[in-house]
């Protein structure tokens, strides 16, 4: 009242029209309070049970043709784009590993967002330095170093009103990934995702986790397909720069209410999230992607594994006789590679020993993984590997579902546990991984 009364008083309006702007103001919230008397209870729908096995097979792969139109929009610049020297030579190497067969995590990411926006589907990514890429992997958009302004060369891709909207967001986790959930509430057509700087970062929007990412639907019957994308790997780097803490995701999964994953390979990531858009599941994507392996040589895919085939639970080891294998390591993420590394190492000894890629945490693939046993022999050992803490990592979860699901013990091979999730020494993280790698194969 006496805020009216000082703008009368000022000559800003007339007291006509503040009482004008009172009564539609009234009107509105009487006729909001009527919507709502007058609505009819909606009966209270089941959240959807958790399925065993995903009955359903999308086809996520792609045509070399279409290969070559998203590596084309990498070479193939603006007439007057004044692209960076050093940026160049990157974009170029995109079209080299898809003649050399060894197509990285970047560019495999680069071909999953360009396929859908060539299929007339929207992608939006959002996080802190994301444009870029935290490792200066993705380059999503480019500057122009003379005059510095951007642009995104995946826009020669757009096709039936598909955009791509990328943008470095504020250094508030919280806030962002707020947003972005509500954006994939209202977009479940299209891929959105969030990514955090490193893994560790995503604590800072625990309460969007809690509140809407695992519980919304089974609250409220909203569904969000917002994909979260969380830098994960003990690497040295310390207890702040290690760890996504896939281990509260999977307490908080129950009920189909969304994905993690932790793929192992270029492809397996391209896969995941094609599926994701394609599928008809609409459920937040938690994703355990890489930091070191985006340049490792070893941590490649050929291109025809984009032109055929789908998104994979597991990942089996097709270089062992399956009869002579004594021991089955399970393991996801980063550790595989270190595993394969050091079972190159062991001669003739290494045929006794099969590795399995868990690429899906959750829903765990529980019949692939016993399907995969199945074909070893009766007394042949299994192990669960990583390199979290006993405590934490997938092991938590895994270890409570997996062993009865199989009917059989499963061995723990991991870190002690802790309570940071990695050490801060850089030299005690190399001498415990190097230890838990080759305690796998004692």
């Amino acid at each position: 009242k006496r805020y009216t009364e000082g703008l009368v008083g000022r000559g800003d309006i007339t007291v006509e029209e503040a009482e004008q702007a009172l009564k539609e103001f009234q009107t509105l919230l009487e006729s909001a309070h009527t919507e709502v008397q007058e609505a009819k209870a909606q009966p209270i729908e089941a959240a959807t049970p958790a399925p065993v096995q995903s009955s359903e097979i999308v086809d996520t792969a792609i045509s070399t043709d279409q290969i070559d139109a998203v590596i084309n929009t990498q070479i193939n610049l603006p007439d007057g784009f004044h692209v960076h020297p050093r940026l160049a030579p990157q974009l170029q190497r995109r079209a080299q590993m898809v003649q050399d067969d060894t197509i990285d995590w970047a560019t495999a990411e680069m071909l999953a967002m360009g396929s859908l926006l060539a299929e007339g589907r929207s992608v939006r990514l959002a996080g802190q330095d994301s444009r870029r890429g935290t490792f200066g992997q993705r380059h999503a958009v480019i500057m122009d170093k003379l005059d510095g302004h951007a642009y995104k060369p995946l826009k020669q891709l757009y096709s039936n009103g598909s955009r791509l909207y990328a943008y470095d967001s504020l250094l508030s986790e919280y806030a962002a990934l707020g947003f972005e959930y509500g954006y994939a509430v209202a977009r479940p057509e299209a891929l959105v995702m969030w990514e955090a700087q490193f893994g560790d970062f995503v604590n800072g929007a625990q309460t969007i986790i809690d509140e809407f990412i695992a519980s919304g639907e089974q609250k409220w019957g909203q569904r969000s397909s917002v994909a979260l994308l969380l830098p994960h790997g003990l690497e040295g780097q310390g207890p702040d720069h290690s760890s996504a803490r896939i281990e509260r995701f999977l307490q908080l999964c129950a009920q189909d209410n969304m994905t993690v994953a932790m793929p192992s390979t270029p492809a397996s990531y391209f896969h995941l999230l094609r599926d994701h858009v394609l599928s008809e599941r609409v459920r937040p994507l938690i994703v355990a992607t890489p930091k070191s392996m985006l340049r490792n040589k070893a941590a490649t895919s050929a291109t025809s594994d984009f032109t055929d085939g789908r998104f994979q639970p597991i990942i089996e080891d097709s270089t062992v006789d399956t009869q002579r294998v004594r021991k089955v390591i399970l393991c996801s993420g980063k550790v595989t590679h270190d595993l394969l590394a050091h079972r190159a190492t062991l001669g003739d000894d290494a045929k006794t020993t099969a590795i399995i890629r868990v690429e899906q945490l959750y829903p765990l693939p529980v019949v692939d993984i016993a399907r995969a046993i199945s074909q070893f022999p009766r007394d042949v050992e299994v192990l669960w590997v990583q390199e979290e803490p006993a405590n934490q990592g997938a092991w938590p979860f895994v270890g409570l579902n997996l062993g009865p699901a199989l009917a059989r013990s499963v061995r723990l091979v991991s870190r002690d546990a802790a309570s940071a999730p990695a050490s801060g020494s850089h030299s005690v993280h190399d001498g415990e991984q190097k230890e838990l790698v080759a305690q796998a194969f004692s």
